[in-house]
């Protein structure tokens, strides 16, 4: 009987390595569905925009992108994550998942997903409404210490750019501000340019041709180096030298699947994307639009997601931004 029962899990298991095998033999036999969990005109949503067609040149099929908002990425993360394990629905996504435990959104995060291309990484910006009277963040943050709570600063939900450099410049200055959120980078910035609120932090692909353009005050870069091309906008660490410990830090984007999509799988979306991202064309799109190319996946993505979440979840913990401590999920120290 011993004997059956191991002949019957043998044969169990040589059926599902063949299946595999065999849907990785035809994939991809269809076209993609790609989740972009920002709305329209934000950077995550640019840069996945203008480099999934060099992708889709290298799979041979189309990716259908679409855009589900809401709950700071969240929903279309759970959207994801509740579809097969097949490889054709990706997730389109930014750095956001890697705190959504500390700040009880949801216990998903990018633990659960395979990254099959970190393609860049950005840095924050923090622009201004041209007709407010700051021309610097010092002048910003000296007028958020008399009016405590009171500006009205653009944000995209606990966990997005906007929320964690507020907690940042919590820490660091002990200013505070009345978050209005919208469901991306690119809503918020309609607001700004509008009047409805007074500044946020962006990605620099979203306000790159907004600060070139002349629409909007750029008030200083988080970072610790110069950007070409703005090299006129000032470093943060010119208003607080101490913000020189969080740096380098900003936003980036990628595309993931769920982790237990088979290897043969992966392996065909990880060369598809490294084919497409390495394309001239759609590097010299990376450059100008303000990022610096990645292209990691696998084991390389999982250390660089490691270390920024260790990093970020430590920052909004010791801000008092967070509902639970980072080790309460076993997230390091940095």
């Amino acid at each position: 009987m011993r004997k059956l029962k191991w002949l019957y899990g043998v044969v169990a298991l040589m059926t599902v390595c063949f299946l595999a095998s065999a849907q990785a033999a035809d994939f991809p036999a269809k076209d993609f569905s790609g989740v972009i969990q920002w709305g329209a005109g934000g950077a995550t949503d640019n840069v996945v925009r203008a480099t999934t067609p060099y992708v889709e040149k290298a799979l041979g099929k189309q990716i259908i992108l679409q855009n589900k908002t809401g709950a700071t990425g969240a929903v279309a993360v759970q959207w994801v994550h509740n579809q097969p394990s097949d490889g054709y629905t990706l997730l389109m996504s930014a750095e956001n998942p890697l705190l959504y435990r500390v700040l009880d959104i949801t216990q998903l995060e990018y633990k659960d997903f395979y990254p099959v291309s970190i393609i860049a990484r950005n840095v924050g910006v923090v622009i201004a409404n041209n007709n407010v009277p700051w021309k610097t963040l010092g002048d910003l943050f000296a007028d958020a210490k008399k009016n405590p709570g009171q500006i009205k600063m653009g944000s995209t939900g606990p966990g997005g750019l906007p929320h964690v450099s507020a907690a940042m410049f919590n820490a660091i200055d002990g200013v505070t501000f009345n978050q209005i959120v919208y469901p991306g980078e690119g809503p918020s910035t309609t607001a700004l340019l509008g009047g409805h609120i007074q500044f946020t932090t962006v990605g620099l692909a979203a306000g790159r041709e907004h600060i070139r353009a002349g629409r909007v005050k750029a008030l200083a870069l988080i970072s610790d180096t110069k950007v070409p091309t703005l090299e006129d906008v000032p470093l943060i660490i010119a208003t607080n030298a101490n913000y020189k410990k969080f740096l380098p830090w900003g936003p980036f984007y990628g595309v993931f699947v769920k982790k237990d999509t088979p290897d043969a799988v992966k392996k065909v979306l990880v060369e598809a994307y490294q084919k497409g991202l390495n394309d001239p064309k759609c590097q010299e799109f990376i450059k100008n639009f303000g990022s610096v190319y990645m292209g990691i996946y696998g084991t390389e993505a999982e250390t660089f997601l490691n270390k920024w979440q260790s990093t970020t979840t430590w920052l909004l913990q010791d801000a008092g931004a967070t509902k639970f401590s980072p080790e309460k999920f076993g997230i390091p120290k940095p």
